[in-house]
């Protein structure tokens, strides 16, 4: 079996004395794994890096098997990452939210949202927002996504300014107002298109949103640990 694609580097881990196992966000074909032989060698140590764009070749004898990959490099943005505590924060944590999807099955609007992040780590607040929208993105191609068309409690779609919790759904300012320190604050921007840039605290409010529930479908029924660079991008976009 053989296919080609393009995709994004979201893990790399040593196989053997001299070869990787190379784990690819790619356009068609999904979170996919594949050998890559001489991988450890300086040769490819600058393109094997978490946040890389790279064509790939992959041949199996059959699907089921790891196979082997022949890479070539699309876009290498590794450097300009390293550059800053932030960039690898950032190139950490989508790589392992996209870890959470499953094998093999094709994600490509959510790739497309990652690379967005990966093209502006330069621009903070602006990839503080992209991270809001990739994460509701996410959980709503997991099973878990937010309904924010209309209030949970009396169906309007004005002034929709909580989430509950419980339900996942919006709510109206008015409906929420008794309830609001029970409810989650739901920044005005992810109601909107992308356009003007929201405030940070609509940012750090779109965080602690999306964090609530990516903990509660996911990290916490899968028994994984909280992301910590997630929470340092959290700080960082703070300070």
């Amino acid at each position: 079996m053989e296919w080609s694609d393009e995709g994004t580097v979201i893990g790399v881990r040593r196989h053997g004395e001299t070869s990787v196992i190379l784990e690819m966000m790619t356009v068609a074909h999904g979170r996919h794994l594949g050998l890559v032989r001489g991988g450890r060698s300086r040769r490819h140590q600058a393109t094997l890096q978490p946040g890389n764009d790279l064509s790939i070749t992959w041949r199996a004898r059959l699907d089921s098997h790891l196979g082997l990959y022949a890479v070539e490099p699309l876009k290498l943005r590794a450097a300009n990452v390293m550059e800053t505590a932030f960039g690898v924060h950032v190139v950490q944590t989508v790589s392992s939210l996209l870890r959470l999807l499953p094998e093999r099955d094709p994600h490509q609007r959510l790739h497309l949202m990652a690379v967005a992040i990966l093209d502006h780590l330069s621009d903070a607040p602006l990839t503080g927002e992209l991270l809001v929208r990739f994460e509701t993105r996410l959980l709503e191609e997991l099973g878990f996504g937010l309904d924010l068309t209309s209030c949970a409690a009396t169906g309007t779609r004005e002034d929709l300014a909580y989430v509950s919790p419980k339900s996942a759904r919006a709510v109206s300012r008015q409906a929420g107002q008794p309830y609001k320190d029970k409810l989650l604050p739901l920044p005005p921007f992810l109601l909107a298109d992308p356009g003007e840039r929201p405030p940070a605290e609509d940012i750090s409010a779109g965080l602690a949103l999306t964090g609530f529930f990516l903990t509660r479908h996911i990290f916490e029924p899968r028994g994984l640990p909280p992301l910590r660079e997630r929470d340092r991008i959290v700080e960082e976009l703070k300070g």
